[in-house]
């Protein structure tokens, strides 16, 4: 039996902190953090929007710093502290932005949700008075085909207020 080129590639092992949790995996090392996640993790909640980071919808927290996990090697999560959307909620409930997300109607297909959430919530740790020409900055590497910014913004606007 022959083997195809996927199996004959070296497999590196990776330990990371993925949402609070110490993780190892083991990953080819062509492979995107967002293939890790969903492939091999089975983390689904980061989404695959263009896959050439320009869209935000795989949007993770690495280091305190949002990262477009298409564009970030598997690999290189190696002693990294690593947040995803299914690290935003505190356990048996909703993160306030999840429920400013819900109440504003700031979502439609969810394909973009997750990469908003990840980085307004990033945003907020970092600047938790940031006022809307701030908010719409830090969020503008992210891309919503559906619902359009003004209800985003308002989610965010509120779960500011709230997390005070």
């Amino acid at each position: 039996m022959t083997q195809t080129p996927e199996q004959s590639v070296r497999k590196v092992s990776v330990q990371c902190t993925l949402n609070g949790q110490p993780t190892e995996f083991l990953a080819a090392p062509y492979l995107s953090l967002l293939e890790v996640l969903r492939e091999t993790l089975g983390l689904t909640g980061t989404k695959e929007g263009c896959n050439d980071g320009n869209c935000g919808a795989c949007t993770v927290n690495v280091d305190g710093r949002i990262v477009d996990s298409c564009l970030m090697l598997g690999a290189e999560a190696e002693g990294k502290t690593i947040e995803t959307i299914e690290g935003v909620a505190p356990a048996g409930g909703l993160h306030p932005l999840q429920q400013a997300f819900l109440e504003e109607a700031a979502l439609q297909c969810g394909i973009c949700t997750p990469g908003f959430l990840v980085s307004a919530k990033a945003l907020l740790e970092r600047e938790p008075d940031a006022d809307e020409p701030r908010i719409r900055l830090w969020l503008a590497g992210n891309l919503c085909r559906c619902t359009g910014y003004d209800k985003i913004i308002r989610a965010v606007e509120k779960a500011r207020d709230e997390m005070k």
